[in-house]
């Protein structure tokens, strides 16, 4: 049998070394000894002895999802052997992150993350008012995360002097040392007239970067 579909770019490899890395652009391959962490029912394929278990938020942060709406449904991939992760065939990206780095991730984008990452599910300074992300998930700690972008992101430098706007429906994450607050870009007379479609914006502040994918779909509401 021959087909393009039998070339090397499409064949899954022999695991190299545990944890994540890029399938292709568009899925991600964990190789498991232990335990990682994902979104609910973003494993579409599994090799070796694994079980996939419902991952308990603590009391506070399943609250604040259960407000809101917002936050990260996760599971946990135990035992040993090899996982896909994707969703929604969208782009896939790895993280690298070290002891004192900080990232802020809109819990939509979040694919998959190493169990030595620390987690939890943070108000966003301001956000209530624009109608989006007023809760997202901040991570800490060494290890790598697995995120997925609707599109092409871009990634927005962010300083003192250059503040950056960006739309609540399409804002990935930043750097969690950047602090937050809302603006408003249209009158309330505007508004009353039905409105550009553009009238909050969250305003990013400090040093670091953001994360922007070129889509504002609404995600998808989890069940």
């Amino acid at each position: 049998m021959r087909s393009d579909l039998f070339s090397a770019e499409y064949q899954a490899q022999p695991p190299a070394a545990v944890g994540m890395s890029l399938q292709h652009s568009r899925s991600i391959k964990y190789v498991v000894d232990g335990e990682c962490h994902a979104r609910q029912g973003a494993m579409v394929a599994f090799r070796g002895n694994l079980q996939f278990e419902v991952k308990s938020q603590g009391v506070g942060n399943f609250l604040k999802r259960a407000v809101t709406g917002e936050g990260l449904p996760l599971m946990v991939a135990k035992g040993q052997g090899e996982v896909w992760f994707a969703h929604n065939a969208q782009d896939c990206f790895i993280i690298d992150m070290e002891q004192g780095d900080g990232l802020t991730i809109n819990g939509r984008n979040v694919l998959c993350f190493d169990s030595s990452l620390g987690y939890r599910i943070k108000m966003v300074s301001g956000a209530g008012m624009a109608g989006g992300g007023l809760f997202n998930c901040e991570f800490e700690g060494q290890g790598r995360i697995g995120l997925i972008s609707d599109g092409a992101p871009i990634v927005i430098p962010v300083s003192s002097q250059a503040p950056v706007y960006v739309d609540t429906d399409a804002v990935v994450g930043w750097s969690s040392g950047l602090s937050s607050s809302i603006n408003r870009s249209q009158s309330l007379k505007s508004m009353f007239r039905g409105g550009s479609g553009e009238a909050f914006q969250l305003v990013l502040h400090g040093e670091g970067f953001v994360i922007v994918q070129p889509s504002e779909a609404q995600p998808a509401v989890e069940k």
